[in-house]
């Protein structure tokens, strides 16, 4: 745990990719397997589980540090973040704790969870004994289930295939489905994750999907590419990234790595030959009235989200894969053939197949890059983001790269209002002692004659280090009322934000829900007074649901 500890914070108190990196290295390489499997499994993205009530982590270290309630919260208020507060307000530990980051999660974190309050207490009061400052913050992360860390699962990989002297590609390869939640880290299962390769390695795989070959965002004219002949198009769908496996059962992996075999009955149902993997876009899809275009992403949601499934629910909201690739036909891996070539053998199963539930993600043809903008510009009516432009002769790459080809999307220009700031909360890491997270609101009637400001989005990327500095002074002179983190200002600050998708929500005070806000920039040429309205969102909802 200690050492566990040591190498989060050194994670978190640099942003040099080569720091990082060393620091991962070094842990992996002396730290007992048992532990080194955990430690990938929540550094490459795995979430632990709540174990423990917030509320009840608040009482007992409240408890524990003898301090009223009004000075816990002044402290938590100040700090902005509760496992940096209970780590910090706890006095000194009696002992130390030499248990092992995988002990610690299987049997002294693990048993919490549903235990007796008194059990709890008492075993937080041990714990907390044992620990030193920075043990005990990534304690509170972990069985608070916040646990977060600025490193990527690309560094994590690069980490274990510079001390196992294996391929990255490899070691990609092998950590697919590490984080599922399903299955437990174990020290056999590290060993294997840095093992040497073996030649019978490939028909081991089981259920296991292949890395996601991931798309760069084109942002120039497409003309810059070349010639058009040398790109195969596709209409880029606002879905679930997934991969179907058929290996002696079916398996149904999303991008995040998380199986979601069982949410998508009809999916894993599908008959493939055995020795088969699609990968392609989930999607909720209804082609009754006639349009034969996907559904809106919230319904996808509410697939997403719903774990009791009767037949009057998938009837609603029938889930297909549009597959744009093949990755494994007969057993064999087709990954290194060219684009061109999967996309043949795709269209020859997709046809043998032939059912409704696996379709096949259609090509756009155009004479040049302008007759395809111009075609582009039907995203929205067709409920799509816009396109993917594939390069015809790329193969099947690992993550975010163009060693092998290039995959690119060429999305369309995203939906943007201007709104006020209206509310901020403390960020994470190294950000936890500035307003990072943001409410914004636009204009709307209050029912007598004036006008009110109704909350719409919450946003905390777009902004550089610099700026937000900026707006977390800007927060803190303009405060007016505090609710634990939250603070609510004085409105005075009109930011542009983008967001690529919106539809009505009866959730949300305004009726509205957009996809994926985020901030463009903030907008000091404008006064609060000339920020945008509700009946504008209104506006820009009835478009894009064609009323």
């Amino acid at each position: 745990m200690r050492e566990f500890a040591r190498l989060y914070a050194e994670l978190d108190e640099t942003t040099a990719t080569n720091r990082k990196l060393d620091a991962l290295k070094a842990y992996f390489s002396s730290a007992a397997p048992e532990n080194a499997a955990w430690a990938v499994y929540f550094l490459a993205g795995g979430k632990p589980r709540q174990a423990i009530p917030v509320k009840l982590l608040r009482q007992y270290a409240t408890e524990y540090a003898m301090l009223d309630e009004w000075l816990f919260d002044e402290c938590y208020n100040a700090v902005g973040d509760l496992a940096e507060t209970i780590a910090h307000i706890l006095p000194e530990p009696k002992h130390r704790s030499d248990v092992g980051l995988a002990e610690w999660i299987e049997q002294r974190i693990a048993p919490l969870r549903g235990a007796a309050p008194e059990t709890i207490r008492a075993a937080l009061f041990q714990y907390w004994d044992e620990l030193e400052t920075p043990e005990r913050f990534l304690l509170v992360k972990l069985i608070g289930g916040g646990f977060r860390v600025g490193v990527s699962k690309l560094l994590v990989t690069r980490a274990l295939s510079g001390i196992a002297a294996v391929d990255a590609k490899r070691i990609a390869q092998r950590l697919m489905g590490w984080t599922d939640g399903s299955v437990r880290p174990t020290a056999k299962g590290f060993l294997q994750l840095i093992a040497q390769e073996s030649p019978d390695e490939h028909a081991q795989r089981g259920g296991q999907p292949y890395p996601f070959f991931l798309a760069h965002q084109l942002n120039n004219d497409p003309a810059t590419l070349g010639e058009l002949d040398r790109w195969q198009v596709e209409w880029k769908y606002d879905g679930m990234r997934a991969q179907v496996v058929r290996r002696e059962g079916s398996w149904v992996w999303s991008r995040g790595e998380d199986l979601i075999t069982e949410r998508f009955p009809e999916l894993a149902a599908l008959r493939l030959p055995d020795g088969t993997v699609v990968d392609g876009e989930i999607l909720v899809w209804r082609d009754g009235d006639g349009t034969d275009a996907p559904a809106p992403f919230a319904d996808l949601q509410k697939r997403i989200g719903r774990k009791a499934l009767s037949a009057k629910f998938l009837a609603e909201y029938p889930a297909v894969l549009v597959a744009y690739d093949l990755l494994e036909r007969d057993g064999v891996d087709l990954r290194k053939l060219p684009q061109c070539e999967r996309r043949t053998l795709l269209e020859q199963l997709v046809a043998e197949m032939d059912t409704p539930q696996l379709r096949i993600s259609p090509l756009v043809e155009a004479d040049s890059w302008e007759a395809l903008a111009t075609i582009r510009e039907e995203s929205r009516m067709r409920g799509v983001e816009g396109m993917m432009l594939k390069a015809k002769d790329a193969q099947y790459g690992v993550g975010r790269t163009k060693d092998v080809g290039t995959w690119w999307k060429w999305k369309i220009d995203p939906y943007s209002v201007d709104a006020v700031l209206i509310y901020a909360q403390a960020g994470h890491g190294r950000r936890a002692s500035l307003y990072t997270d943001y409410t914004f609101a636009v204009w709307d009637s209050d029912g007598n004659g004036g006008r009110q400001l109704v909350p719409f989005a919450k946003a905390y990327s777009g902004l550089t280090d610099a700026e937000i500095t900026q707006v977390d002074n800007a927060v803190r002179r303009t405060t007016i009322e505090r609710f634990g983190p939250v603070r609510s200002v004085r409105p005075t600050m009109v930011f542009e934000i983008g967001f690529e998708g919106i539809q009505a929500s009866p959730r949300h005070k305004s009726g509205i829900a957009v996809r994926f806000p985020r901030i463009l920039r903030r907008r000091d040429d404008k006064s609060v007074e000339e920020a945008d309205t509700l009946d504008m969102l209104k506006g820009l909802l009835a478009g894009a649901s064609g009323a």
